[in-house]
């Protein structure tokens, strides 16, 4: 009766071991794949005139935001069906599109493909030694959902107001911030999947990505403020 026990207890933990690992596979495969629309649309994003953005950066960041929170809530609400995948992958070429103002300008300096190079590969080579730490470590970095939860909220709010204020130093030292709370993010998100807190590889891949994303980004930004050649 006990062997019988321990062969169920067995079983049931191998299951679920194959289960999280095929959703862990599985995000890994629908990451690779977010990154096709994300070039795709960063390379119309560079073509196009955002000059409407630059004069109006409050309107232009509320619009990104409303059409960013719609597609989230269709992911969400169909993250079992191939239209979430659709939406995801929609998604994800509006924020390529949206990487369009950034990468003008640094691609306007004179060594700004060489920054955008190695905001690229340090992205990468966070996403690569955060995500192993995530999949190998037997901790369990759920602790640190709270704290992340009330870093971006300061965070959204920091930014916010530096749109009124723009004050150089502090978008900097904001977008270093970033990197960090963002890169704690990457690390929890990966680490929930492979202890079964998300279970669902599209919801999984949205945070995931979105975690690369903003790192990316703010890397970026840093790189662009100490390294930009404007002469």
């Amino acid at each position: 009766m006990q062997s019988q026990f321990d062969n169920i207890v067995r079983m049931d933990g191998t299951i679920a071991v194959e289960q999280t690992n095929k959703v862990l596979r599985n995000t890994y495969m629908m990451l690779g794949l977010t990154m096709i629309p994300t070039v795709i649309g960063a390379y119309f994003g560079m073509n196009l005139n955002f000059g409407f953005a630059a004069g109006h950066p409050i309107m232009f960041a509320v619009g990104m935001m409303a059409m960013m929170m719609g597609l989230f809530f269709g992911i969400s609400a169909n993250r079992d069906s191939g239209l979430g995948v659709v939406l995801l992958l929609a998604l994800t070429g509006f924020m390529g599109l949206m990487l369009g103002p950034i990468l003008q300008v640094a691609l306007h300096l004179r060594n700004g493909a060489e920054i955008v190079g190695l905001a690229a590969g340090g992205t990468g080579a966070i996403f690569l030694t955060l995500a192993g730490i995530a999949t190998t470590s037997k901790r369990d970095f759920s602790f640190l959902g709270k704290f992340l939860m009330v870093g971006i909220v300061l965070l959204i709010l920091a930014s916010l107001a530096n749109l009124f204020f723009q004050i150089p130093a502090l978008a900097l030292t904001l977008s270093a911030v970033a990197v960090l709370l963002f890169s704690g993010f990457l690390l929890f998100d990966v680490n929930r999947v492979v202890n079964g807190g998300e279970t669902n590889y599209v919801m999984a891949t949205l945070a995931i990505y979105l975690d690369i994303y903003n790192i990316f980004i703010n890397l970026l930004q840093i790189l662009m403020a100490l390294m930009g050649d404007r002469d």
